[in-house]
């Protein structure tokens, strides 16, 4: 049985971010897997220790294989497609807490209305529930 937690839900949506970043990129894998360690480490959400080749890229969009995915893949993946045009969206709750982990872990905001405030306007209220998840999970490792 799955596990339920939210950072189990981001493992499992993690692919799925990875997935999305490749159907909308429209390149080759290995172009994108390039573009997105060279995001990482212009935009310093991660250094990757080698640039990953297209089988890799790959294998980290494989829903089965969730804990294959690096952080900083993920982070980079939701930083890129929130720029672009096509506006592009979670599709299961999985995702979207992926999606609200990595915009938490990217920008650390001061507060909840902060990171909601900051979304693209089209994220906000798919991102409504995984981003309070996110959130209160975010508070609860201050705790620790």
């Amino acid at each position: 049985m799955p596990q339920g937690g939210f950072y189990a839900k981001v493992r499992r949506g993690l692919p799925g971010l990875i997935a999305r970043w490749q159907d909308i990129g429209r390149d080759s894998p290995d172009r994108l897997a390039l573009i997105l360690a060279e995001t990482a480490r212009v935009a310093k959400l991660g250094q990757p220790e080698a640039t990953p080749d297209a089988a890799t890229l790959t294998a980290w969009a494989d829903p089965e294989a969730p804990d294959e995915v690096p952080l900083w893949a993920g982070r980079t993946a939701l930083f890129l497609l929130v720029q672009m045009p096509a506006r592009p969206l979670p599709v299961d709750d999985d995702e979207a807490c992926a999606w609200a982990y990595c915009w938490l872990r990217n920008r650390d905001p001061d507060s909840f209305e902060a990171a909601r405030d900051a979304l693209p306007e089209h994220l906000r209220q798919p991102l409504d529930a995984a981003l309070k998840a996110a959130w209160t999970d975010r508070q609860g490792l201050r705790l620790v």
